[in-house]
């Protein structure tokens, strides 16, 4: 854990370097100043739903587990819903550590914020949660009708933070990083907990 952390502030030092040639200054102000209706609509609603599709589907998964009596299932479920956890753990524990500033108060002039976010700016919790949910459904399901819209989707929640303005694109980078990291690492973390679990 400590080298994974270790390895993604190595990460944002490098695109902070990239940071101060405007690279991402300049991304983050493009992004936020697509403005048609229906773009903006977009991104507002898959912005806002990250939450709600990040716990509902584990927690879904886990209902319908139990009224099966589903093992196989609920293990899924609880993979899932781990890995979405892990996600959410690691990116807020590095907010406040890294504590970096959000695009729209470091740049007023430039960024508009059609939403405001009381946590630091990097990494994207938004982006690794959906990332960690895209990756481990792909895991578990590693068909085309999963995939291609859980990455879409994933993808989409990455692009609507900065269409936001409320991420740098180093931070939905970042974010994506750390998600699937969580999901992948959590495939080994599982084996130990469905032993402690289920018995297996």
């Amino acid at each position: 854990m400590k080298r994974s952390i270790f390895f993604v502030y190595l990460v944002f030092l490098v695109v902070s370097n990239l940071s101060a040639q405007n690279w991402d200054v300049n991304t983050v102000h493009q992004i936020n100043s697509w403005d048609g209706k229906f773009i903006r609509n977009y991104n507002k609603v898959i912005s806002r739903s990250e939450p709600y599709v990040a716990v509902g589907v584990p927690v879904a998964m886990a209902v319908a587990a139990w009224i099966r009596h589903d093992k196989d299932l609920l293990k899924d479920a609880v993979y899932v819903g781990t890995s979405v956890a892990g996600a959410f753990v690691v990116t807020y524990g590095m907010k406040y550590l890294v504590d970096r500033e959000r695009p729209y108060d470091k740049y007023p002039d430039r960024i508009h914020p059609y939403s405001r976010e009381s946590s630091p700016s990097f990494p994207s919790g938004h982006t690794a949660t959906a990332f960690a949910l895209a990756t481990s459904l792909s895991v578990k399901y590693p068909k085309w009708y999963v995939i291609a819209p859980s990455a879409l989707w994933a993808c989409s929640v990455g692009v609507s933070r900065m269409n936001e303005g409320v991420h740098y694109p180093s931070d939905v980078l970042a974010g994506a990083a750390i998600g699937a990291g969580c999901a992948v690492l959590n495939i080994y973390v599982n084996r130990w907990l469905n032993k402690w679990l289920f018995g297996d």
